[in-house]
């Protein structure tokens, strides 16, 4: 991956993984993980969708699970649009996907895993503004949600323009790679920006979430009447964004350290770095369904759904519908199998007992009169 840095340019780094590596391992390895994690991360994330798709149609929706279902999407854009393109980078080891590709590419992973870091800072608010589904009051407010994603979006997009700006294909020998590069003339600017963009959008929201949920949490725990279901959403929200940045680190402190224009990394920094940041996406989804109660009921509740789906029964039977935990699955089923046994009538017995039924004993025939003169007394 040696490359020659032009003497006008202040810095010299790859755009879309990096290219021009030495070797069939890394050739074969580096796909091969990222599109692993790529299609369980999709696969995650999509689960998640779809169950807080379902409690918003079922009213249950909240303001925290319309941020996180923001979040969800938003790595699932990660998995399905960014990574892709550094699994091809690493096995092609050129540059192959065009100019407006190696223009975009960086700049929109840029704006994504900023939406990420301000989505959790957003939550901090969200968090406090539950109202539960039997209230009078709509249990989330769309028009603050609409309008802090709105905001969120803008932020991130506009911040990472520097990463389009400055990317562009280059001819080396005979292969084609994407870099961005920056010129002598604009390097004090761009200094500071670099030294300001990573604190605005990593250092403080991550910083500030994590110190307020950790406040909250220990709060919630020690001075809280009834601290159940507050501490375990806070203790969600808490890991994921312990999760992100630490995760995130690695991504921040290459990209840094090269814009400002210190020696390169090592490669292999560089390339595990860019694993744990898809590696983010995907374990988020796999906090939610773990600790979040209403992710993991939605899940269950969509496994049993699409269970009862691709058995093929005969007579159409369906399957029982439940609001609980689903042991009223089990009762049902038991109550519709004994049902027909008891239906079920020998022919012998039957004529057996119908010759006997409503007979009457005549005084002089009862082998036991005593009995029946007990009762009359």
């Amino acid at each position: 991956m040696d490359i020659d840095r032009p003497a006008n340019v202040s810095f010299y780094d790859f755009i879309g993984g990096v290219q021009l590596l030495q070797g069939d391992d890394t050739r074969t390895a580096m796909p091969v993980i990222l599109i692993g994690i790529c299609v369980s991360g999709a696969i995650g994330n999509l689960l998640v969708l779809l169950i807080f798709i379902r409690d918003f149609r079922n009213g249950k929706g909240s303001e925290v699970k319309a941020l996180l279902a923001s979040l969800a999407s938003t790595d699932l854009a990660i998995l399905l649009l960014c990574a892709p393109v550094r699994a091809v980078t690493y096995y092609k080891q050129t540059w192959t996907l065009g100019s407006f590709v190696c223009s975009t590419t960086d700049w929109f992973q840029h704006s994504c895993v900023v939406a990420k870091t301000l989505i959790l800072a957003a939550t901090t608010r969200a968090k406090h503004t539950f109202v539960p589904s039997s209230a009078a009051v709509p249990p989330y407010s769309p028009s603050w949600i609409h309008g802090a994603l709105a905001f969120i979006w803008i932020v991130s997009v506009m911040f990472p323009i520097p990463q389009m700006l400055y990317a562009s294909l280059v001819q080396h020998g005979r292969d084609t790679i994407c870099v961005s590069h920056m010129p002598v003339c604009a390097s004090d600017f761009m200094s500071l920006f670099y030294k300001i963009y990573p604190t605005a959008t990593y250092v403080v929201p991550v910083t500030f979430t994590l110190a307020y949920y950790t406040k909250t949490l220990h709060s919630a725990v020690n001075h809280a009447p009834s601290p159940q279901h507050q501490s375990k959403v806070t203790l969600v929200l808490l890991c994921l964004s312990g999760a992100l940045g630490l995760l995130l680190l690695p991504e921040w402190g290459t990209f840094t350290w090269i814009r400002l224009g210190y020696n390169t990394p090592p490669v292999g920094l560089i390339i595990f770095a860019q694993v744990l940041l898809y590696a983010c996406s995907s374990i988020s989804p796999v906090i939610l369904m773990t600790m979040y109660d209403d992710v993991r009921r939605g899940l269950i509740t969509i496994c049993y759904m699409a269970t009862c789906r691709g058995s093929k029964q005969p007579h159409s039977n369906k399957c029982p519908k439940t609001d609980g935990n689903g042991a009223e699955i089990g009762a049902n089923a038991v109550a519709n199998a004994v049902s027909p046994e008891k239906e079920k009538t020998f022919p012998d017995v039957e004529h057996f007992w119908t010759g006997r039924r409503n007979t009457h004993v005549e005084e002089e025939q009862d082998p036991v009169p005593w009995e029946r003169e007990e009762k009359m007394l």
